[in-house]
């Protein structure tokens, strides 16, 4: 399995409360109908207290089978969905594609 790993960050004018309201209870509807996701998982940032400022509000996961899935996937219907729903409520977002390399647990 592969996954692409995205590094959201939110638009300015959203609280966070917003943005992650948003990212989990509409956009996580959109993401889950691309073809061929296997596992799709969102790692909102957590408040530090004002102890540190993160450079990215959340991260998602997105698993496919193998590479060709992931094309499939981002030159569907649905991926240009996905990609029209992003500006509602982020103002970039960096991503790579990975596999995992378990190093404990």
């Amino acid at each position: 399995m592969v996954k692409i790993v995205a590094f959201v960050r939110k638009k300015d004018d959203l609280t966070q409360d917003a943005f992650r309201a948003y990212w989990q209870d509409h956009h996580a509807n959109v993401v889950a109908a691309l073809p061929g996701l296997r596992k799709y998982v969102q790692n909102p940032a957590l408040d530090m207290g004002g102890r540190r400022e993160w450079p990215y509000d959340g991260v998602a996961e997105l698993w496919f089978d193998d590479v060709d899935a992931v094309r499939v996937a981002f030159d569907s219907e649905e991926a240009a969905r996905v990609r029209e729903d992003e500006p509602n409520f982020t103002k970039a977002i960096d991503w790579l594609l990975a596999t995992e390399f378990p190093v404990m647990g």
